[in-house]
């Protein structure tokens, strides 16, 4: 099998390329700098720039290229740049693909659950977006229906809702970490807002899941048990065997992120489930909030 990967060097991207690698699995990566690598081939979305022939004769495309959402506060200019680092790389995948002779099997390309924006009761892939839509939701929207083309074009197409992503070397949860640690950790909030989440060992699988089995459409990537954030706080500290007593008021962590990114990443509530994945026969290894973070701490 023969995988081409946008968004190669990201927590996601380098854990799947990882597990692709242990398999034997030849992965070549589209990057945005001059290639260093013999894996690697030259694109500048921005620019419209990809040559037909980099897209050519794949089994299968995996798309997460797009600036990070938390890495900075938001500014009018940084979501310009989330926005359209996603929106144009995801134009330009999809238009060279539809237009190649030998087109892949299956295309699966990155979304988030911040598709369904702050709801209490439990989803699945069949409920609609945000109303009123937020920044999240409308960013998601978009940057699923930029996939049409290549859906059209014949492709089986699979936009990934992925949730919190819990690894010790990235995302929200290595962010937690050190005050947890330390044991200065708490409740964020009220600790009331449902997180849902999934294992990096568990994304990984379920992305090559995707990809092995019949699935497309929208497919959420949560574990199928979303959990309170005061919860997460209960099971960081029993894993790190530490207090969880000192909470962390809002207004502290609207000051240090910005009160939208504190909003959008911290205290929207998700009640994801992944209906497609386990219709399909995918099985979680870590379906339990203490389970997944003791084996992603237990990584490292």
């Amino acid at each position: 099998m023969r995988v081409l990967m946008t968004g190669s060097s990201g927590l996601i991207g380098t854990a799947l390329r990882r597990s692709f690698a242990a398999d034997g699995i030849e992965v070549v990566r589209l990057v945005r700098r001059p290639p260093q690598a013999e894996d690697e081939r030259f694109w500048d979305p921005a620019q419209d720039v990809l040559d037909p022939g980099h897209v050519d004769g794949f089994d299968a495309v995996i798309n997460l290229a797009g600036a990070g959402i938390g890495d900075k506060r938001w500014s009018e200019d940084r979501k310009r740049k989330i926005i359209g680092s996603r929106l144009d790389a995801t134009s330009v995948l999809v238009s060279r693909l539809a237009d190649t002779e030998r087109k892949p099997d299956v295309l699966v390309s990155g979304s988030a659950i911040g598709f369904y924006g702050d709801r209490d009761e439990l989803v699945t892939e069949t409920a609609g977006p945000a109303d009123p839509p937020d920044f999240l939701s409308r960013l998601c929207t978009d940057w699923e229906a930029a996939t049409a083309p290549a859906a059209a074009a014949g492709i089986r197409t699979a936009c990934i809702r992925t949730g919190l992503v819990l690894a010790e070397d990235g995302g929200a949860l290595a962010k937690l970490l050190l005050p947890f640690k330390l044991g200065v950790g708490g409740r964020l909030g009220s600790g009331g807002t449902y997180w849902s989440w999934i294992s990096l060992p568990d994304h990984v699988r379920a992305v090559r899941h995707v990809i092995a089995h019949s699935v497309a459409g929208p497919v959420n990537l949560t574990a199928p048990h979303p959990v309170t954030s005061a919860e997460v706080t209960k099971a960081l500290g029993r894993a790190l065997h530490r207090p969880t007593l000192l909470p962390v008021p809002r207004f502290a962590l609207e000051l240090l992120l910005g009160k939208e990114l504190a909003a959008a990443l911290l205290f929207t509530s998700n009640r994801v489930l992944p209906a497609k994945l386990e219709e399909s026969g995918f099985r979680f290894e870590h379906d339990d909030i203490d389970t997944a973070l003791q084996a992603v701490l237990q990584q490292s």
